[in-house]
């Protein structure tokens, strides 16, 4: 019989006092709260704030003076300085407006459709309260840069031709009423879209598709510009043009590697994707435009970038680098055919492809989201990883988002046209919205 090790031997033979010690010089060294039940209470981290901050900077530059700049050189010289007005000025009203009442109804828990009033006024919003990891005011301004952006989109599928009175009623009336539920559905506590399982990283269904077919009933309501199809309309200065879609590029970044909400590998793979997706995109565009207009052009290449960014903004968390890339091909070429062939057809003068490009995008993204998903980075599994039913779910959120939008859009376009009217004077149109609606005029 083989005897025990000397060593174990006196290991079992220590006296209960001494063994107790131990113990008690062991639990010494545990922190007190160990021992408490739940988690440990939130708490602030400083590399997730600084990139919240920085991100939120890089998506209101893709307003102002990104979007400004990109629609200022889209029209006519006529109608540029109304143009970046009614872009500077939506920046200011819905600033004002999230603050009051946007913020409140989009990320308050209430219901699966409409948020609360707890935080109106920003109500309670201290320097130490927190969302996650970062505080609440920084992800409150993060999600305003948002909430800015969209109707400044919107803005450009009715150019030349609407009122600035008409333009605040209804960019005031769309922010609360269509915006802010929206964006409960999908990112608020308790929405039923995100609940449901509807996927959109960084705002695919919430901005785009939102602002694209907002676009299309704005444009459709309000009417054709004077001269449509008998005059020249071509973009008065493209260099403009193109510094807005360079402004619109970078700051994507902000858009979509900080809706991770920290500085972590998510953030940086849709940072990634962002890049691939928007360059394979651009390309897609140019070469169509090439082959079937024999000349590639500075405003289609830009145009195809916007459709990059537009369509990997929902999958941007949840694929990866191949996936971006077919992606950004897909969506070039679509977009071109919805600016081009579609818009033709249909008979509609979207002024600036607002639909063609962020709506017809955005539902070209939100849809490959669930074919390209990638369960090891975020999503569930992908139709390509065995999972069609995604794809019925990115379906529903496309169909009730779309539904929802048109309708609210179009009644609210017709009691602001009841109450004050939305369309310019013919002769004031003629002379130009810059002179005529705001007495300057750029020489």
């Amino acid at each position: 019989m083989q005897m025990p090790c000397r060593k174990n031997l006196s290991l079992r033979l220590q006296p209960l006092p001494t063994v107790l010690g131990v113990i008690l010089a062991a639990m010494a060294l545990v922190p007190a709260d160990a021992f408490a039940q739940g988690a440990p209470p939130p708490k602030i981290d400083t590399g997730d704030t600084a990139w919240m901050l920085a991100s939120t900077a890089l998506v209101l530059v893709m307003t102002i003076p990104g979007v400004a700049l990109l629609y200022g050189g889209m029209v006519r010289k006529k109608n540029v300085l109304a143009t970046t007005m009614q872009v500077f000025a939506i920046c200011c009203l819905v600033t004002v407006l999230w603050m009051i009442i946007g913020y409140s109804l989009a990320f308050t828990e209430a219901n699966p459709i409409f948020g609360g009033l707890s935080r109106i006024f920003l109500n309670g919003m201290g320097v130490d309260a927190l969302s996650g990891t970062i505080p609440e005011s920084v992800f409150m301004t993060f999600q305003m840069t948002f909430a800015i952006i969209t109707p400044a989109l919107i803005a450009g599928a009715f150019a030349d031709r609407m009122k600035f009175s008409a333009l605040l009623w209804f960019i005031g009336a769309w922010s609360i009423l269509v915006y802010a539920p929206i964006a409960h559905w999908v990112w608020g506590p308790g929405g039923f879209l995100g609940a449901a399982g509807v996927l959109d990283f960084a705002g695919g269904t919430v901005v785009h598709i939102n602002a694209g077919i907002a676009g299309l009933v704005g444009a459709l309501v309000i009417g054709k510009r004077l001269g449509y199809g008998t005059e020249n309309l071509a973009p008065h200065n493209l260099v403009l043009s193109v510094i807005g879609a360079s402004l619109l590029w970078v700051g994507w970044f902000g858009f979509n590697a900080g809706s991770a909400v920290a500085a972590n590998g998510s953030a940086g793979m849709a940072m990634a994707v962002t890049q691939i997706a928007t360059a394979a995109a651009a390309l897609s565009w140019m070469f169509a435009e090439w082959i079937f207009m024999e000349k590639p052009s500075v405003l289609g290449i830009i145009s195809g970038a916007i459709a990059g960014l537009v369509a990997i903004t929902p999958a941007s968390g949840f694929v990866d680098p191949t996936g971006a890339l077919a992606i950004g091909v897909i969506a070039g070429v679509v977009c071109y055919w919805a600016a081009t062939v579609l818009k033709r057809k249909l008979g509609y003068d979207d002024s600036l492809d607002v639909f063609g490009i962020h709506g017809v995008g955005g539902i070209v993204g939100a849809l490959l989201t669930g074919v390209f998903a990638v369960e090891a980075i975020g999503g569930t599994k992908g139709a390509l990883e065995g999972n069609a039913g995604q794809i019925l779910l990115q379906l529903y959120g496309i169909g009730v988002t779309a539904t929802y939008c048109a309708v609210a859009t179009f009644v609210i376009l017709k009691v602001v046209d009841a109450v004050i009217g939305l369309r310019a004077d013919a002769e004031d149109e003629r002379a130009g919205l810059d002179q005529s609606l705001h007495g300057e005029t750029v020489q």
